[in-house]
C-alpha cells in the first residue's frame, strides 16, 4: 500500500522538479527517530506523502524501508511545498476530501500525482496536499 504510493510519488517527483531543482538546499530538515515511518512523519510534520518522497528522491527508497534513527531527511524544498494537508481516513474518497477542502478533485490530483489520474490510489494513513494551489 505505502510502497505503491511512494513508488508513484518518486516517478511523479521527476516531472515536478527537475534534477537541477532537486539540488536546491533543504529548507526544512528533519531527523528521523526510532519508530518513525514515512506516513507518520508526513502526518506529524504536516507535509504530504508526495512532498516527502519527492523532497528525498534518491535518498528514501520506494518502500520507505531505508530510513533510520539519526538520519536527516528533507521535509521541504522550494519546488515542493504544500502547507495545507489532510490525513486520509478509512472511508475518505477523493470527492469527500476535495469537497471538505473546497477544491476540485482535479486540483487534488494535480497536487498529489501519486493518487493517479483517476484518483484511485488513495489509502488510509496517507497524507495529501489539499491546498488550492501547489
Amino acid at each position: 500500500m505505502t510502497s505503491s504510493i511512494l513508488r508513484l510519488a518518486f516517478l511523479a517527483a521527476v516531472a515536478v522538479c527537475t534534477v537541477a531543482q532537486m539540488q536546491i538546499p533543504c529548507a526544512r530538515p528533519f531527523t528521523v527517530r526510532s519508530g518513525d515511518t514515512c506516513d507518520g512523519i508526513s502526518a506529524e510534520q504536516g507535509v504530504s506523502s508526495f512532498q516527502l518522497a519527492a523532497s528525498n528522491f534518491g535518498v528514501i527508497n520506494a518502500n520507505c524501508t531505508n530510513i533510520s534513527p539519526g538520519q536527516v531527511i528533507c521535509l521541504r524544498r522550494e519546488c515542493l511545498d504544500c502547507n495545507n494537508v489532510h490525513v486520509v481516513a478509512q472511508g475518505d474518497s477523493c470527492t469527500s476530501i476535495a469537497d471538505a477542502a473546497r477544491i476540485s478533485v482535479a486540483t487534488l490530483v494535480a497536487n498529489n500525482p501519486n493518487l493517479g489520474p483517476n484518483c484511485n490510489l488513495l489509502f488510509p494513513g496517507e497524507v495529501v496536499c489539499v491546498a488550492d494551489s501547489f
